[in-house]
């Protein structure tokens, strides 16, 4: 099988309409059924939502946990939730696959967790990938989308979407089952210019 991967110059929002058109085609292509989306404040997942209204794909969208930007705050508003859950996309806030209370253990005693050095690694292949794969766990965990089945993941660097996969999911506690199967599309670099 010969497929075309989309390249972005460097990371960022501005990648991402052209994130989701490239998943969009590869979910009509492969016939998925499931779209799994990073959203810090719920635009990227409302745009998409507007993408993918016409088709039958079930939409979960995953923002940062309570806490992330400090003390209980939470930059995914009530409303927005609202209006996505109106729309039929899944919304769903929890803690980080990829850091939660190993993070704290480093930042505590110095050291790296196991999870982190996952994480980095991830990296390597953008912040993108590192997210669709967290986002992915999460929403698998939470019962939100399969992991007997392919699904698409879409993630970014900081803001919007630079990144989508194919993949099927696993839960945290069979990690290692978890198969990215697909680039969609990513930036080639993994730090902006």
């Amino acid at each position: 099988m010969t497929k075309q991967i989309t390249y972005f110059d460097s990371p960022g929002t501005i990648n991402t309409d052209a994130v989701i058109y490239a998943a969009k085609k590869r979910i009509e292509e492969l016939g998925i059924q499931h779209v799994v989306v990073a959203s810090t404040s719920g635009t990227t997942a409302l745009k998409t939502w507007e993408e993918l209204r016409d088709s039958n794909v079930s939409i979960v969208c995953v923002g940062e946990h309570y806490g992330f930007w400090g003390d209980d705050e939470q930059r995914f508003s009530e409303e927005t939730r609202r209006d996505l859950e109106s729309k039929g996309v899944k919304v769903f806030i929890g803690s980080h696959a990829l850091s939660g209370i190993g993070r704290s253990i480093s930042n505590k005693f110095k050291g790296i967790s196991h999870t982190e050095i996952i994480a980095y690694t991830l990296r390597q292949f953008g912040e993108g990938l590192k997210v669709c794969v967290e986002i992915s766990i999460m929403a698998a965990d939470a019962g939100l989308i399969p992991t007997d089945r392919e699904v698409v993941a879409i993630g970014g660097t900081s803001k919007g979407a630079d990144t989508a996969i194919v993949l099927k999911a696993a839960h945290m506690h069979n990690y290692f089952d978890l198969e990215i199967r697909e680039i969609i599309a990513k930036p080639r670099q993994v730090k902006g210019k």
